[in-house]
């Protein structure tokens, strides 16, 4: 990896790239209870993910996923069936599970095109190895929340979950989310956020000098450097059309190499330097 390359990330183009390499997006929590965001979602697929040669959904897609057989949920199928469409036109898909869709398996990924990968991730695309996650692993501050994340990731004990009525599993995931919300506002700021060893971890475990992922919800660009070299880290934004002001947004890898961050309106956010 070449470090002064890394560190010119986020040198965006002007414009958005007219056939980027790559897209990546996360934390849309799309459900019907916010028709707006999921209509933005479905103007990206259209004016920006059928141009990209890949996409990648680094997890926290849907609100929640009970399980493949909610695919025929009205809402969820009509999503499914947006994301199919994309990869049927010739864009290959991928799809890092989040906290809230982890249960999404190969039922899922079949109805959509697409592939699931392992979180972390790492691909080479455009001269650029990147490291992709979710993000929540690495938020090793809450105690708590990876002890939870320990118990439903355990493949037992999804297996007993997902051997109950679908009606029971989602009241199940209701009483969490509240409880989850609840939860929140008792935390400070830094506790739900990464945790820098644990980012250094990442790294150095990875190889890799570039990182993106979602799950805080704080979009950033952040350049870290060590006795190893720069290291750059995107993060995603979450997208929320339904309350004002809206946001969201996704990056482009283009074909020279170079990530750009832009907002939910396609608006460039890197100034050129």
């Amino acid at each position: 990896m070449n470090n002064s390359k890394a560190a010119g990330h986020g040198v965006a183009q002007s414009d958005p790239p007219r056939n980027p390499v790559a897209l990546f997006i996360s934390d849309l929590h799309l459900q019907a209870s916010l028709p707006l965001t999921a209509a933005a979602f479905l103007r990206f697929l259209d004016q920006h993910a059928l141009r990209a040669q890949r996409l990648y959904l680094l997890g926290d897609f849907f609100e929640y996923w009970a399980g493949d057989d909610d695919i025929e949920t009205p809402f969820n199928r009509q999503m499914v069936d947006a994301i199919r469409a994309v990869a049927d036109a010739g864009v290959q898909v991928f799809w890092i599970a989040g906290n809230r869709d982890f249960l999404a398996s190969d039922r899922f990924a079949k109805a959509a095109g697409l592939t699931l990968l392992s979180d972390p991730h790492v691909v080479t695309l455009a001269g650029q190895t990147l490291t992709l996650a979710h993000g929540d692993a690495q938020c090793t501050d809450d105690v708590a929340y990876m002890a939870f994340r320990a118990q439903v990731r355990d493949p037992a004990w999804q297996q007993t979950f997902l051997a109950m009525p679908l009606a029971q599993r989602k009241a199940i995931i209701e009483g969490v989310r509240q409880g989850s919300q609840a939860a929140q506002k008792e935390k400070s700021s830094e506790i739900m956020d990464v945790n820098p060893q644990a980012i250094a971890k990442l790294f150095a475990d990875t190889g890799s000098a570039l990182l993106i992922h979602g799950h805080t919800h704080r979009s950033a660009r952040h350049v870290l450097e060590d006795e190893t070299g720069v290291k750059v880290r995107y993060v995603l934004p979450d997208w929320e059309m339904d309350t004002t002001p809206p946001r969201g947004g996704w990056i482009a890898l283009g074909a020279d190499g170079l990530l750009s961050r832009f907002d939910h309106q396609g608006n460039l956010l890197d100034s050129p330097r």
